[in-house]
């Protein structure tokens, strides 16, 4: 028969091991592979009042086009770091297109990546999928 002293033993290690199994299941996160996505053709569809709309754009490290309703539009990247970076028209046609966009890998899986963004300065983010089709 156990005495007291070892049930109690017995109870702190199991809490400890307990313990220790919810924080190795806690430490463990998906893995991001951002530089796959730092180049390429794009996809992202986005819902436009009641049309989902796709765009579909070509990145490289500093420069990015946009294809939207059948026009171009050319953008420069700035990135801050393997899953960030800054966006800024070169001819903004508006005082609203001149503002830098920060967008934000949050996720990669396979050939898609999510991602929040935000207009530098503000910090209400969205959020968004797109899908790598090439490159």
């Amino acid at each position: 028969m156990l005495n007291f002293s070892e049930l109690a033993r017995m109870k702190i290690a199991k809490y400890i091991l307990i313990l220790w199994a919810l924080s190795s299941i806690s430490c463990i996160s998906k893995e991001k592979n951002c530089t796959n996505f730092k180049t390429g053709t794009f996809t992202f569809e986005t819902l436009v009042g009641t049309e989902m709309e796709t765009t579909t754009f070509v990145r490289n490290d500093t420069i990015e086009i946009d294809y939207f309703r059948g026009k171009a539009d050319t953008s420069s990247i700035r990135w801050i770091n393997d899953c960030e970076y800054i966006v800024k028209k070169l001819h903004p046609k508006n005082m609203a297109e001149q503002k830098a966009v920060h967008m934000q890998i949050m996720l990669t899986n396979g050939n898609q990546y999510t991602f929040d963004y935000n207009i530098v300065g503000q910090t209400q983010k969205k959020r968004g999928t797109v899908t790598k089709i090439k490159g």
